[in-house]
């Protein structure tokens, strides 16, 4: 018996099965067309020269903790890379922080050096001032690399011991509120200090900045109206000791720090002079604030001539 012949709308039915199914994209199968963007590319750690944060600090520009920060958040970039952690710094590298070029090759390995400067009264602790003040940096040595970074400040009515240096990462330690170096002043007070005046300054007073209190208050003699005091202070707010006095309605006619940490004032150290620390003075101090202590490496003194010119 003869088949009938498919009529044309059943050979259309028969081809369409036999034609490949449309593709379907499915959420879960991205094609090549997707918009992911690549992640960025991080400098991985190498073991040639010197690590960012070391580098940094030593100059100044902040403590490892706060640069080791930095690099999570990817605001350090090496040769156009964002930096990743353990990342080094060799000779010819390209540093960038926040997009901005850092001339880190001048914070290279060199000799650290402490200064020991008697500030005089109406000298200020900065570099430049607009008010054409004298400025304590104008009095010391001139360094070929890096710069005297102070530890501290005195503000402009206060004298004595000011310590400086040209490593970052041993400033950092010294003013650090953790390593709570104690810090005493020679104090001239004008007005009656009664028992209960002291007791008070040493159990805390309640400043516009928080709680504040002197560690001990020795009675350095004196007669009449003015009085002579050793204070002493762990922390490093500003005008704390002046303002410690004043809650009590008393007047701080001088002050004059005289100690920072193990460190005294020299004596016999004129004002507007330094005195800077030998190897085995900078031994104990890299002791004192917990650091590793360096090989001595000589440094080129300043020339009597320099020394004089500065006089």
């Amino acid at each position: 018996m003869n088949k009938q012949a498919p009529s044309p709308k059943q050979q259309r039915k028969k081809q369409a099965r036999h034609q490949s199914p449309k593709r379907i994209i499915t959420p879960d199968k991205p094609t090549a067309t997707s918009s992911n963007k690549p992640a960025p590319k991080i400098a991985q750690p190498n073991l040639v020269g010197e690590r960012i944060q070391k580098v940094l600090a030593r100059g100044g520009i902040a403590s490892r903790r706060e640069i080791e920060r930095w690099i999570d958040e990817g605001r350090i970039k090496v040769n156009g890379v964002t930096a990743g952690q353990g990342v080094r710094l060799k000779a010819g590298d390209h540093l960038q922080l926040n997009n901005r070029v850092v001339n880190w090759e001048k914070f290279a390995e060199q000799a650290t050096r402490v200064l020991l400067y008697h500030k005089a009264v109406g000298e200020v602790v900065t570099r430049n001032d607009p008010e054409g003040r004298p400025t304590v940096f104008n009095n010391l040595p001139k360094l070929e690399t890096a710069r005297w970074i102070a530890v501290g400040r005195l503000d402009i009515n206060t004298s004595g011991l000011l310590l400086l240096t040209n490593n970052g990462e041993l400033a950092n330690r010294l003013m650090h509120p953790s390593t709570e170096v104690q810090r005493e002043y020679a104090v001239r007070i004008l007005g009656n200090v009664s028992d209960a005046m002291i007791e008070t300054l040493k159990t805390g007073v309640m400043l516009e900045d928080g709680l504040a209190k002197f560690d001990d208050i020795h009675f350095y003699g004196g007669e009449g109206a003015n009085k002579w005091y050793h204070v002493i202070v762990s922390e490093g707010r500003n005008r704390l000791v002046r303002r410690l006095w004043e809650s009590q309605q008393l007047t701080v006619s001088r002050l004059m720090r005289v100690r920072y940490g193990f460190i005294m004032l020299p004596d016999g150290l004129k004002t507007s002079r330094y005195y800077e620390l030998d190897d085995t003075e900078l031994d104990l101090l890299f002791d004192y604030v917990g650091m590793a202590k360096e090989p001595h490496i000589p440094h080129k003194p300043e020339s009597r001539t320099s020394q004089r010119q500065r006089r």
